[in-house]
């Protein structure tokens, strides 16, 4: 059985970045998953809506069309902490323990829940403790198409891109 993969704030914030090649990765990652269960914390979900909420009321309505569909057609479990992910929080190994409270608590949570994470969080990603499950996403082999078969989801990516940020301050 494949493992959960879980998505972060910043991979799915990543989409936007002012890194093109991460945008394009974090993108390609995706449309190659429109179609794959997901799971992302509740916690992860809040930051992507407080990163947005400090942009400017235009950017906001550029956005919000393309994530509200992206997260309507493709299947993400969204979830809450556990008493297990509670648990796993203290025993991360010694590395985790210099993220922050909500990194080390998200990788408690996959950790507990036996899945991996996809991040371009660079702190996650220079974790690198054998039995921590993180990864990220690989590059783009082109141009980004999401295959939702009408090509809406593309459109409205192209007008969300008004809204660029710094993934790695996510």
């Amino acid at each position: 059985m494949a493992r959960d993969l879980y998505v972060d704030a910043a991979l799915f914030m990543g989409m936007h970045s002012t890194d093109t090649a991460v945008r394009d990765a974090c993108a390609a990652f995706f449309a190659a998953h429109l179609e794959r269960p997901l799971v992302m914390t509740y916690e992860e979900v809040g930051r992507c809506d407080d990163v947005v909420w400090g942009y400017p009321r235009a950017a906001q309505d550029a956005y919000y069309p393309f994530m509200d569909l992206l997260h309507s057609v493709m299947p993400v479990r969204r979830r809450a902490y556990t008493a297990d992910d509670w648990l796993a929080f203290d025993r991360l190994p010694a590395p985790a323990t210099a993220l922050s409270p909500r990194e080390r608590m998200l990788l408690a949570a996959v950790s507990a829940g036996g899945g991996e994470l996809v991040t371009v969080n660079p702190r996650l990603l220079a974790l690198t403790t054998p039995g921590l499950p993180v990864r990220g996403p690989e590059p783009a082999a082109g141009p980004v198409r999401f295959p939702d078969g009408t090509g809406t989801l593309d459109k409205l990516y192209d007008v969300s891109l008004e809204l660029v940020v710094d993934h790695a301050a996510v």
